[in-house]
Parts: structure tokens; sequence; C-alpha cells
């Protein structure tokens, strides 16, 4: 049996007396590396079972790549499971680990979507909007996580009342990417 380099493998046993099973074990342990293959499928599975709305699949799978890597890369998706789940005070748990260990800014701008969205289903909306206030002012150059963000507050400020400032965030994501989700119609509909 041959693999090919293409397909990343390096290796030939041969089907005629490719040694005793411990032999190969070793050959497929040596060339093969599945123990590093672990955290990407859970993390696979775990996004799967996210995207199919299986939050405590998802937790489960998410929880196990979290344990292995020590990464806080999935601390967005945990924390909105959670929030599904409506157990709020892991979403808090999970946004005071991501805040504190500040990996990339894409991925704390997650985060702090997530929180702000357990804060209003709290009834706690100008702690959400303040939450993602502080971080939409010092926004230079917009990238995508930005706009995210904007777009989120924006909905925030309708939910509480402030058309006015949710018609301007809603319009300045529109500056920024004229085909941002349903932000033109978002806009066109406060007026």
């Amino acid at each position: 049996l041959t693999a090919s380099h293409q397909g990343g493998w390096y290796s030939v046993i041969s089907l005629h007396g490719g040694g005793s099973p411990e032999a190969m074990k070793m050959e497929i342990w040596r060339n093969y590396p599945l123990g590093n293959k672990v955290d990407l499928v859970e993390r696979i599975l775990g996004l799967t079972y996210y995207r199919l709305g299986k939050w405590s699949d998802a937790l489960r799978e998410l929880g196990a790549f979290r344990e292995q890597t020590r990464s806080t890369e999935q601390h967005p998706v945990l924390a909105d499971c959670n929030r599904a789940l409506k157990r709020h005070r892991e979403v808090e748990e999970l946004w005071e680990e991501l805040r504190e260990a500040s990996p990339a800014p894409d991925l704390v701008t997650e985060g702090r979507i997530v929180m702000a969205g357990s804060l209003a289903d709290r009834k706690r909306l100008g702690e959400a909007i303040e939450l993602l206030e502080r971080s939409q002012r010092s926004v230079k150059r917009a990238q995508v996580h930005h706009l995210r963000q904007a777009y989120v507050l924006a909905d925030l400020y309708e939910q509480g009342g402030d058309v006015a400032r949710a018609r301007e965030l809603f319009r300045w994501i529109l500056a920024h990417d004229a085909g941002f989700a349903d932000a033109a119609e978002r806009a066109s509909s406060l007026g």
C-alpha cells in the first residue's frame, strides 16, 4: 500500500508480509501522527454541532478541544452555546478568560459580541451597549469583525429605542461594506 506525497503521506508498507501488527502500529504512529489530529477532529465536530444548533454536543466536543489545547480560540463559540442554554455565568467566565488572554482582535470581538448578547438576554441592555461602545469608538480601519460588532450595537440601539444612533451606525456599516448582511434594509427601515 503506497500513499502519495501529495496526500501528505510517505511510507510504503508491503501487502506481502508487512510485518507484525505491532510493527505496523509503530509504523503508523511514526509516520501518521494521529494523536495531533484528535484536537482537529474535536474542533470540527464541535463546530458542526454548533452550526446544527446542538449546543450541548458542541459544548462537549469544544470543551474537550479546550482541555486538550488550553486554547481560547473557541471561547466565543463555547460562550454562544452556553448563552443558548441560558448559562450566563459560564458566558461571563469564558468572556473574562478570553479578554484576559487577549488573543487576535477578531476573536476578542466575537467574544464581546456574545457577552453583549448575554447581557441583553437578561434585560441588561445598557451594559450590553456600553460593552460594545467602548470598543467601537477605537475603530480606525474597519474590518469584518468591526462591522459585525457595529451591526450588533446598532441592533441594540434599536431595541433600546435610540433609532437615530441605530440608523447612523447601520449607515456607517454600509459606508464600509454596501452588501453587509441586511444593513441596507435595516438602515432604510429606520428612516
